[in-house]
């Protein structure tokens, strides 16, 4: 077996998620029995409010107010059953991430959080539409004495550059999402990364109804990214792949 290499200053992490379970019942004033509950059933819920709701038109309103805190429940439940490959996430942000970093759709705060945590970082930017996401956040930041390294935004910031760009289970969210790497491409320094992933798939009983599976689209998607970034090596299991610039 391949010893995986242990960073310490992700020890926090390791032992409860960044006190993710902790921060969601305060936040939330909610108690543990009914955090387990919300988070054994926020995933379907979500899937439910995407069949009922969602409209590829007003996909920027459903996320900024329809999902509310139920994105919470969702995120978190998601980011608990991954535990492992979540920790590989982290491991490739430490070794890439440096400088100023943007989290594009930050969600629960689990990425920004980490980078935030690496020495080589020298601040976070987390941008996210969702107002509760946002606030949720931000509390989890003063809770882990991170506030003056981390900035908040819903939108990304005009006029800057960033040596890092952080973007997980978003792409599929957007309605075009080769845009949006073509404006990663456009803020990234010369030497910057970029940890990305995506799931271009409605599911196969369409539990995930505001996935983006538009084969045109994302064939586009391609090779927009393959004609301006190339891929870096990385060994970890994990749903995330690392970029630089191609051109």
């Amino acid at each position: 077996m391949i010893q995986q290499p242990v960073l310490p200053f992700l020890n926090r992490y390791w032992q409860d998620s960044f006190s993710l379970k902790q921060h969601l019942k305060d936040f939330l004033h909610i108690d543990a029995e009914t955090l387990e509950s919300k988070l054994a059933d926020g995933q379907q819920q979500m899937a439910d409010l995407g069949h009922k709701d969602f409209d590829w038109e007003q996909a920027t309103a459903f996320y900024q107010g329809k999902v509310k805190e139920l994105y919470l429940f969702d995120l978190g439940a998601w980011h608990l059953s991954i535990h492992e490959r979540l920790g590989n996430m982290l491991r490739l942000i430490a070794d890439h991430a440096q400088g100023k970093v943007l989290d594009f759709g930050g969600g629960i705060g689990t990425h920004a959080i980490g980078a935030a945590c690496c020495p080589q970082v020298t601040e976070v930017i987390y941008c996210d539409i969702n107002p509760i996401n946002l606030d949720f956040v931000r509390y989890r930041t003063t809770q882990l004495g991170l506030s003056e390294k981390i900035r908040f935004c819903s939108e990304i910031p005009a006029n800057e550059t960033f040596a890092t760009i952080l973007c997980f289970d978003v792409l599929e969210h957007l309605p075009d999402p080769s845009q949006q790497l073509l404006k990663f491409h456009q803020i990234m320094t010369s030497e910057g990364k970029m940890i990305l992933n995506w799931f271009f798939f409605k599911g196969f009983n369409q539990e995930h109804p505001f996935h983006l599976d538009d084969p045109q689209l994302i064939d586009i998607f391609f090779r927009n990214l393959q004609s301006n970034f190339i891929e870096v090596f990385q060994p970890y299991d994990t749903f995330a792949r690392c970029y630089r610039k191609w051109n």
